[in-house]
């Protein structure tokens, strides 16, 4: 089984090579590693072609954000499951992706997920907040609840049915296409409990006020669009986040 694993990133010289040697180190080997740069123009793509012989596609051109990135991404893809690593994040630890196959290769599943952490940018010791995804149940999504689109792995069969991230979304594009995909009630999901992906902390969504309000425009219209909840679906989803403030690290 061939796992496609794609980096979308712009400017971020900073963290690149943790990401890059993140997917580089896993034990499982058959992965395609896809890396989609937006044209940085702060060294971030000499970083890149320094593993030029370990990429395996790699492309630097304008593009219209991370998802327009992302997409690019899933239609090189050639992979039977496809996943995300972003360029300030990495995994856990080198058997994510090995554990991961091993679910899709014991289960009937068009996806796998587990558990994320945020951590502090400058520290990665140090966990601000642990997402617990717990198992999968229709009626909960309108509860607002959601696994991180991050440590979610998923078929390419399911994106040639249920089609790519709509750009129109600035911010919430994952939350909107996971939707469509766990609302449809023809997708199964399969659940590691423990913690996959570690992200740092300062994404699009929480940057600024205005960011926050945009993205809570957008959850909303993705609630409405995909008939899965309203005001109530959206209010419930930020609730849930606080108690992962809490939870004990990284288990």
């Amino acid at each position: 089984m061939k796992i496609s694993i794609i980096t979308s990133v712009f400017n971020n010289k900073e963290h690149i090579t943790e990401a890059i040697e993140s997917v580089l180190n896993q034990s499982y080997k058959n992965i395609e590693y896809i890396v989609i740069d937006g044209a940085s123009t702060d060294g971030t793509i000499e970083i890149i072609e320094s593993y030029k012989d370990k990429i395996d596609k790699f492309i630097s051109e304008p593009d219209e954000g991370i998802y327009d990135g992302l997409n690019k991404g899933i239609h090189l893809a050639t992979g039977d499951v496809i996943g995300f690593l972003h360029s300030d994040d990495f995994y856990l630890y080198d058997q994510v992706l090995e554990e991961v196959v091993n679910v899709f290769k014991s289960k009937e599943c068009d996806g796998v997920y587990g558990n994320l952490i945020y951590v502090d940018k400058d520290d990665t010791n140090r966990v601000v907040r642990q997402w617990d995804s717990g198992e999968f149940k229709y009626e909960n999504l309108k509860k607002g609840w959601m696994p991180p689109h991050p440590a979610f792995f998923i078929k390419r069969e399911v994106y040639d049915n249920f089609g790519v991230f709509d750009t129109g979304f600035k911010i919430s594009a994952d939350y909107n296409f996971m939707l469509k995909i766990l609302s449809s009630q023809k997708f199964t999901a399969c659940y590691l409990p423990h913690v996959l992906y570690v992200m740092r902390i300062g994404g699009a969504s929480n940057k600024s006020i205005r960011n926050l309000i945009q993205k809570s425009k957008e959850d909303l219209r993705a609630l409405k669009q995909n008939r899965v909840g309203n005001v109530l679906a959206l209010l419930l989803k930020n609730i849930s986040k606080i108690p992962q403030f809490f939870r004990k690290r990284g288990e």
